[in-house]
């Protein structure tokens, strides 16, 4: 399994991100840093960083001069720009195209033995009569629903294919974070 580490993202209240859901399709997860710890994709923030040091600071007078800013700035990153943490060699030294083809076609998600929802185009899906928000990201995906526990059917494990989106809590029609579930779980906020 591949992994891709993103931020935190709580401020956003979005599970995934755009493009999540292909990524998850062709079997990358996303790994998440804690929140409040960027030191944790310290080479990612550290190359936004650079990126707006040299390209945005101050912005270009126009769209397509702010263009060729980034432009250049991606040629002399990877290209010329010898990198530390690359003992002083270049990223385009070290690229390597990938040996797994890209599909025709993205895998269909499959949810055996679980009820399956559709995302509408504002993030929601239905369950019951009411919308439960999950994610923009998901817009025109299938996602997964299966009970939680064998005594009910308030909480429901939500899922894109093998990732998990959170707890859906139908009596609220909430769908809790998997870190937000687990902090509820381990306060013993169970509402049962």
């Amino acid at each position: 399994m591949k992994l891709v580490k993103n931020d935190f993202l709580s401020r956003f209240r979005q599970v995934l991100t755009y493009r999540s859901d292909v990524r998850i399709r062709l079997g990358i997860e996303p790994e998440r840093i804690q929140p409040g710890k960027p030191q944790q994709n310290g080479s990612h923030e550290r190359m936004h960083w650079t990126l707006k040091q040299e390209t945005a600071s101050p912005p270009a007078g126009s769209l397509r001069r702010q263009q060729e800013c980034f432009d250049t700035f991606r040629e002399e990153y990877n290209r010329e720009r010898p990198h530390e943490a690359l003992k002083m060699s270049t990223p385009a030294e070290h690229y390597q195209p990938s040996e797994r083809p890209y599909p025709r076609q993205l895998p269909e998600p499959e949810y055996a033995g679980c009820e399956v929802r559709l995302v509408y185009d504002g993030g929601n899906f239905r369950f019951g009569s009411k919308k439960v928000f999950v994610s923009h990201a998901l817009a025109g995906e299938k996602i997964g629903l299966e009970p939680l526990r064998l005594d009910g059917e308030r909480y429901w494990k939500v899922r894109f294919m093998k990732h998990e989106l959170g707890v859906l809590d139908q009596s609220r029609s909430k769908l809790w974070t998997p870190a937000q579930w687990d902090k509820r779980q381990a306060e013993g906020k169970d509402d049962r």
